[in-house]
């Protein structure tokens, strides 16, 4: 496949309608999974896209987030972020325009986080 026909935005977003529930590793409720950005290719989920704040829709912020660094409950049907609240709220994140999910953003937030980058190529 040649340079010029790789698509730059490699995941897709998979959005979940703020069903399920986020909470810190104390019990405090943080937000919900606003959407999963999932591969094109491998169908892999890699990053949970949180929505916190706000109040009817308003003065939303989202947080793209390492799916490594969630664990699901499966007795409280929700999602528990292992890593401390104040590290999630000064990571990569937007208000109004998502910005374009390629490598260099997934990088991005694998570095502030400090986890592994996940290689977003189709091959």
């Amino acid at each position: 496949m040649s340079t010029d026909t790789i698509p730059t935005q490699i995941l897709i977003q998979s959005n979940v309608a703020h069903s399920l529930k986020i909470e810190s590793r104390d019990g405090d409720s943080v937000g919900s999974v606003y959407s999963f950005m999932v591969h094109k290719g491998t169908g892999k989920v890699t990053h949970a896209v949180l929505s916190l704040g706000g109040f009817l829709g308003m003065g939303r912020s989202f947080y793209p987030l390492p799916f490594a660094l969630l664990d699901f409950d499966p007795v409280r049907d929700l999602y528990v972020v292992t890593i401390d609240r104040r590290l999630l709220e000064g990571g990569p994140s937007w208000a109004n325009n998502a910005p374009v999910f390629d490598q260099a953003y997934a990088d991005r937030v694998a570095s502030y986080y400090s986890t592994g980058s996940e290689n977003l190529s189709v091959a």
